[in-house]
């Protein structure tokens, strides 16, 4: 089991720990780390051996796996990319979020969908669990083929209320309400959770390893790969859903009872609020599920618990 997953099985048994960690963990300035800092890092903790199964109380240490979390996937042991570090997703998603929202035209609001979509659907393939097996061209070719198949149907369902509203004028009040204010949020839920299931698709056809508590690989589960994909599905879609949602109410409630006398610091406002949002529900989301997932023997495939009498099951739920 790679130094990440005992990390976050050790100090990430609680909703409450791991929003702390993420807290940390995304910090912007992680991404200023370089290469041969990070490879250190990794020696350290390699070097370390009881920080693998123990609760860590050594400042230095906790700053080496923060740095490790933030940069190294668990389960290739390479660096991530610094565009699709989990530390680069909130200040590359706010600027697409914003122009996404305030878009009143069909072929823009696809546009900048389309580009949202292309970030977040990346950023979950690099961040998925990597050991599904197959030959490599032909997966490669897959998860291209449905992302880029995700990502065009998700901006088209975003764009398609303004070109409803558009095509038959429906200019009522109650309309514009319905299709700016109110349906963006679960769009943007739904649409980037049917991206990240897209996308990991593989890990339900071939299945994803899955280890004992010593770390030891004891099989590949179909079952633990959909459960992944999953919990991972549904943290995006809280998180997109929230940050649509929360900042047009209350854009919403501050207009119907005239809070702001001056128009234009509605616009400054609302973007605090979405930046706000983000901020807050970007950990909540990581932290929802634990990044070393746990799965039952009762959940496992008949196959695999033959060559174990372990109970309890670990696998990597990827971002």
């Amino acid at each position: 089991m790679d130094a990440n997953l005992r990390f976050w099985r050790a100090e990430g048994q609680s909703f409450f720990q791991r929003f702390l960690l993420w807290m940390d963990a995304l910090d912007p300035l992680l991404l200023l780390k370089s290469s041969n800092e990070i490879k250190r890092t990794r020696l350290l903790i390699e070097a370390n051996e009881k920080t693998q199964s123990e609760p860590i109380h050594n400042n230095q240490t906790k700053q080496a796996f923060l740095i490790s979390l933030s940069s190294v996937h668990p389960d290739t042991d390479k660096i991530i990319p610094i565009l699709f570090r989990p530390p680069a997703f909130m200040p590359i998603t706010l600027p697409l979020v914003i122009v996404s929202s305030v878009q009143r035209e069909a072929k823009r609001s696809f546009f900048w969908q389309f580009v949202f979509h292309t970030y977040t659907t990346a950023f979950t393939l690099v961040n998925g669990n990597g050991t599904p097996k197959a030959e490599e061209y032909s997966l490669r070719q897959k998860q291209i083929f449905l992302g880029l198949g995700a990502i065009s149907y998700s901006a088209c369902v975003g764009a398609l209320p303004l070109v409803f509203m558009k095509r038959y004028t429906l200019k009522s009040s109650l309309m514009q309400l319905v299709v700016r204010k109110v349906l963006p949020a679960p769009l943007f839920g739904v649409t980037s959770a049917f991206t990240v299931a897209m996308v990991r698709s593989p890990e339900f056809d071939n299945g994803i390893e899955v280890m004992d508590r010593n770390g030891k690989v004891i099989g590949v589960s179909k079952k633990a790969g959909e459960k992944a994909v999953m919990e991972t599905a549904l943290s995006r879609a809280v998180l997109f859903g929230t940050t649509f949602f929360l900042p047009e109410a209350f854009m919403h409630c501050v207009q119907r009872a005239r809070f702001v006398k001056n128009p234009h610091a509605l616009g400054p406002m609302r973007m605090f609020m979405i930046m706000s949002v983000l901020a807050g529900m970007l950990p909540v989301s990581f932290s929802m599920f634990s990044q070393c997932g746990e799965i039952k023997r009762a959940d496992l495939e008949p196959e695999i618990l033959s060559s174990t009498e372990e109970t309890e099951f670990f696998y990597n739920r990827g971002i």
